[in-house]
């Protein structure tokens, strides 16, 4: 059923965008359960990853270590989903 599935998503092109909603979806297992408490908003456009925290301190943290979220975000997914992260 699992590879049915993937190669639905690669026959209609539909991959790219089910990782993306799969990340947002996923956000609170990914990230936990304070930070998915303090995120307002998000998005992902073009391999870019928008994200507007209630909170500039944990704003400033996860810019500091942005590549590590990157590279987490991607492991999770099994593939290069997310090239940048932008904080608005």
């Amino acid at each position: 059923m699992k590879d049915a599935f993937e190669s639905f998503l690669k026959v209609y092109n539909l991959k790219s965008k089910f990782n993306e909603t799969y990340l947002v979806a996923y956000w609170e297992k990914i990230m936990g359960a304070s930070i998915a408490n303090r995120t307002e908003k998000m998005y992902i456009k073009s391999g870019v990853l928008f994200i507007r925290l209630n909170s500039a301190p944990l704003s400033q943290e996860l810019l500091l270590a942005k590549t590590k979220l990157i590279q987490l975000l991607n492991t999770e997914i099994g593939e290069q989903v997310i090239n940048d992260v932008v904080f608005i």
